[in-house]
């Protein structure tokens, strides 16, 4: 490994710490008699495994050198930055020798677009082709392949590598003709198929013959800059839950827009990244991923945008009080998962427990109920005596909100009005007796 190698990794692994979506999941790559590494059943940057393993990924990309200008990218081609580019040789055997060394585990590989998408894929497939077959590399590799390239190169691509993505980048064409002219979503759309199909094909043809290839055994990912254009939160849930429906897509990923190109006036003048919203953007795509929800369930047209100071369930919750409060030892699993303070291990508890005995408040506790949140949506035989006695129902979701984010409540909780609006309060009433 030579100091001109050595120099490029600087320049290409500091260029690619804006690509969030390198997280490893869904693979097991075993080692082969001779060969170096492998990959467990998952997934130099972090990423953890679905048994909460920490995972170190060379995180490069091929070449930070880019024929497009696109108003939100750090390498885009009006940039002046320092610019390198590996070799297809180069990059293998860097990638060899970290993990000889135990710096890695794996690689993720992304770039820029150099002269055309096809020249850019094909020395990335080059390159990871060379660690599996060259070097008998069994680790994980994630490669994200170029918009527009072919067929045949995303065929490959998908022969060597676990996973493999395609950027979305903007929300809506709109948006992405306005910021990145010379982008468009056939040429994001078309790879996306193209994955979908030949893991489809692998899959029926493993069916037949156990030694038939793998296609991209770890799926396909993609990944979204938010705050850059003018999307709503609604708009971008519903394009997640789409892509979820079709394309055999494992994760979409959220990146707040980072103001890196400030002077550029198509961009939102922030001073720092959305990472609050990004934060809830994550969380809802788990309510869709995990909990059933519906993209249109989490926000409706009345309210497009997530509230920035309470998580997605919860907020769904107060906006639906009319649904509780829940008997957790009659409902079914969907609607236990929906209780705020209940997750998928709590509410899997309560299903195989409730079938020895009814379940008290003391129970739910030691099933990893979290009892503060989830009092106010649980019928009276689900709350501790300590607790105060009021459901969402007869103390109103106004109270219940600021009672779980901790503002200083009224000194009693709001009575529902009969005469009001479905889940509205009337003004300030406090119960008899509060």
């Amino acid at each position: 490994m030579n100091a001109n190698t050595l120099k490029k990794l600087r320049i290409l692994a500091e260029s690619a710490k804006y690509d969030v979506s390198c997280a490893s999941s869904g693979t097991n790559r075993k080692n082969t008699p001779g060969g170096v590494g492998s990959a467990l059943a998952t997934g130099v940057c972090h990423s953890f495994s679905d048994d909460g393993r920490c995972i170190s990924l060379l995180k490069v990309l091929y070449s930070n050198v880019c024929v497009y200008d696109c108003a939100y990218c750090v390498n885009r081609r009006g940039n002046d930055v320092p610019r390198a580019c590996f070799t297809p040789a180069e990059l293998s055997e860097l990638t060899i020798e970290f993990y000889r060394r135990n710096y890695i585990e794996g690689l993720f590989l992304s770039s820029a677009v150099v002269k055309s998408p096809d020249y850019t894929m094909e020395r990335m497939v080059r390159a990871i082709k060379d660690l599996r077959e060259k070097y008998r590399f069994n680790g994980y590799i994630h490669m994200k392949s170029i918009p527009g390239a072919s067929r045949e190169l995303v065929e490959q691509a998908g022969l060597h590598a676990d996973r493999l993505s395609v950027n979305i980048e903007i929300p809506s064409e709109p948006s992405l003709k306005q910021l990145a002219p010379e982008k468009d979503y056939q040429s994001v759309y078309t790879p996306m198929r193209h994955i979908r199909e030949g893991m489809l094909r692998s899959r029926e043809e493993r069916g037949k013959y156990r030694s038939a290839p793998r296609f991209a055994p770890a799926g396909q990912s993609t990944q979204m800059i938010i705050g850059a254009s003018n999307e709503r939160d609604r708009e971008i849930l519903l394009l997640s839950s789409l892509l979820y429906k079709g394309p055999e897509l494992r994760r979409v990923y959220y990146s707040g827009f980072i103001p890196i190109n400030g002077n550029d006036p198509r961009l939102p003048a922030l001073k720092s990244p959305p990472l609050v919203r990004e934060n809830r953007l994550y969380q809802a795509d788990w309510l869709m991923r995990k909990y059933f929800f519906a993209a249109e369930e989490i926000l409706d047209p009345a309210q497009p945008d997530l509230d920035l100071e309470i998580d997605p369930k919860l907020a769904w919750a107060l906006r639906h009080p009319h649904l509780f409060p829940l008997d957790v030892n009659r409902a079914d699993y969907r609607e236990i998962l929906r209780v705020p303070g209940i997750g998928i291990v709590s509410a899997q508890r309560i299903i195989a427990a409730r079938r020895l005995r009814r379940l008290s408040p003391e129970h739910l506790k030691a099933l990893g109920v979290v009892m503060k949140r989830a009092r106010f949506f649980l019928a009276p035989q689900g709350r501790t005596r300590a607790e105060p006695t009021w459901t969402i129902q007869e103390a109103g979701p106004g109270y219940v909100r600021d009672v779980l984010t901790k503002r200083r409540p009224q000194s009693g909780p709001y009575q529902l009005s009969l005469f009001a609006p479905e889940g509205t309060l009337s003004p300030q009433a406090p119960l008899a007796g509060a």
